[in-house]
């Protein structure tokens, strides 16, 4: 399949895709909202000639967030555009830069050639900094044409992906020696672009800006200040973060086996998708344990089982809220979230086998005994119950994943100096 082709299949796959807007309106009405953006139509006023960075949802907009503010003090004459495609990713972005005049904001059309020439005519970016592997042709043509130059931050590609990329090797391989830079997060990685296609001098190893996540001191004043107001200083607490469907269920198994054992034990509950929340709420409801909503503020007292983290923007204070941390996406086939942000706050991290998107992430952890993975609901309760009863080893686990981070910062430095050659400005 060559780009033509591709653009064609597109067109003749719109009702589809309008179906699956109003689907996903159905269980987030945010969909159904800014639709003419979509479509490179009613746009907001957006100040033309500065950077366009494009983060397709939430965790893509968090960890675009260092880079998006080292170049806001680096090119202070710059607007900067930030895109995505979801409500998520949108209000995510607008919390996190709520205070800066100079990020603009809207989704990114779909990968049309009229509604990417209709973006970048309104835009004129200098420089395209798509954030991981989020890869348009359409949109990069587009911006091979106007000589605006394309770079893929933070880069990752498994080998499913490179294998799916591959069996589309007409359409994989232009769009890829279009691109200026590629800066991929390791050798493997790069060696997978390279071989689809992506000019050798163009891709680069610069680690992942992950690692260059900073913790706000008061983050974790805060949180030992609500977990005194809540009397739990003692407790056993602990999360279950960025859970899919499929995984809630076996997370609340583990917490009632735990609870035989940690009778005050707490859990913190964070479902990945905000439609899911209240669907999720209603299951901890049905299945007897004593719940409370954390946007509703009520008191988490003593007979409390189960926090439900519903709020937009907190992940890391809740994670600084708990003892010991699961991170989701992992006993599902979803491939795994982020887990350097409880290893940042020097938790121990566990998770489930699945993290095909954190293989190198998960190995640097997993080799330091900073990540212990487990299979299913009983594995996941023996692991709690041992942190719980042994605090050395959670210290041990908690300190070892603090240190890989350190170790392997320096990624955000190396992929603005990458930047930095295209914006001689």
């Amino acid at each position: 399949m060559n780009r033509t082709l591709y653009t064609l299949l597109f067109h003749l796959g719109l009702p589809l895709v309008a179906i699956r807007l109003w689907l996903r309106a159905r269980k987030a009405p945010a969909y159904a909202k800014r639709v003419g953006e979509r479509f490179a139509l009613n746009f907001p006023l957006l100040q033309p000639g500065g950077i366009w960075v494009h983060a397709v949802s939430v965790g893509e907009s968090i960890a675009a967030a260092p880079m998006i503010r080292a170049l806001l003090k680096r090119y202070p004459q710059l607007p900067i555009t930030v895109t995505c495609m979801t409500p998520t990713g949108s209000e995510r972005i607008k919390a996190l830069f709520a205070d800066e005049p100079r990020i603009q904001h809207c989704y990114l059309p779909y990968d049309l050639p009229w509604a990417a020439a209709r973006f970048l005519d309104r835009v004129q970016p200098v420089l395209a900094v798509i954030m991981e592997t989020e890869l348009w042709p359409n949109h990069i043509h587009q911006c091979a044409r106007r000589g605006i130059p394309v770079a893929l931050a933070n880069a990752r590609l498994s080998a499913r992906s490179a294998k799916g990329y591959a069996r589309f090797a007409k359409l994989t391989r232009p769009m890829l020696e279009e691109m200026s830079l590629i800066a991929v997060q390791t050798a493997t990685e790069a060696e997978r672009f390279r071989a689809l296609g992506a000019r050798p001098e163009c891709v680069e190893v610069t680690g992942s800006i992950k690692f260059d996540l900073s913790i706000d001191p008061q983050l974790l004043i805060k949180a030992g200040e609500l977990r005194e107001h809540w009397q739990a200083q003692s407790r056993p607490v602990w999360i279950a973060a960025s859970t899919h469907e499929g995984e809630d269920a076996i997370v609340l198994a583990a917490h009632r086996q735990l609870l035989s054992s940690h009778p005050d034990a707490l859990l913190i509950l964070v479902p990945r998708h905000p439609e899911r929340f209240n669907s999720v709420f209603e299951l901890c409801r049905r299945e007897g344990f004593a719940t409370v909503r954390r946007s509703s503020g009520e008191h988490v007292g003593a007979g409390v089982q189960v926090l439900l983290g519903d709020t937009m923007g907190e992940l890391l204070f809740l994670y600084a809220l708990a003892d010991s941390a699961f991170v989701g996406g992992s006993l599902v086939a979803n491939g795994g979230h982020n887990l350097l942000e409880p290893a940042a706050l020097a938790k121990p991290v566990l998770s489930g086998p699945h993290l095909f998107n954190f293989l190198e992430i998960a190995v640097l952890l997993r080799e330091a005994g900073a990540l212990e993975e487990v299979d299913d609901a009983q594995g996941l309760a023996v692991a709690l119950q041992r942190l719980f009863e042994l605090p050395q080893d959670a210290q041990r686990m908690g300190e070892a994943g603090l240190k890989v981070m350190q170790a392997n910062q320096g990624a955000l430095q190396r992929l603005l100096d990458g930047l930095g050659r295209f914006l001689k400005i």
